[in-house]
């Protein structure tokens, strides 16, 4: 295999700029749906009739299960709702940092989250504000990401 060229390798980085927000604050529900129309209706119905407010939210079709992956800050009642909706899902800790918004920027973070050997599962922009872009991410070791944007 040809190693491929680090775009970075001659970039003097720096995280000065970059803030790790909160780790294991906000929470990533992997919700199982059947795949017919309706099913995200339902999801955010469930969410939003018990008070829970939807951080980030994507969808994915891989296979046979689609999930909808929600982001939120309230794990107690969302984890609640969909027991008792018998609704099927798994939990995972999110890290969220800010980052300036600006290009390269998020090239910049991953790159150094790679250089930590830390895998990105799932990436989301949660807003934006005075320059800087708050994204959160669900990693394979929360630990080693902390240290590496640190």
């Amino acid at each position: 295999m040809i190693p491929l060229p680090d775009p970075f390798a001659d970039t003097h980085f720096t995280m000065a700029n970059h803030k790790v927000l909160r780790i294991g604050t906000l929470k990533e529900f992997d919700v199982y749906v059947q795949d017919k129309p309706g099913e995200l209706a339902k999801v955010c119905e469930i969410f939003g009739n018990n008070g829970v407010n939807i951080k980030a939210i994507s969808s994915e079709r891989s296979g046979q299960k689609p999930i909808i992956r929600v982001v939120t800050d309230d794990e107690t009642t969302a984890s609640s709702a969909l027991e008792r909706s018998g609704i099927s899902y798994d939990l995972r800790e999110v890290l969220s940092i800010r980052i300036p918004d600006r290009p390269g920027e998020l090239g910049r973070t991953a790159r150094k989250l790679a250089r930590a050997m830390v895998n990105v599962d799932s990436i989301y922009i949660l807003g934006k504000d005075d320059g800087m872009t708050e994204m959160a991410f669900t990693v394979d070791n929360l630990r080693k990401a902390e240290q590496a944007l640190r």
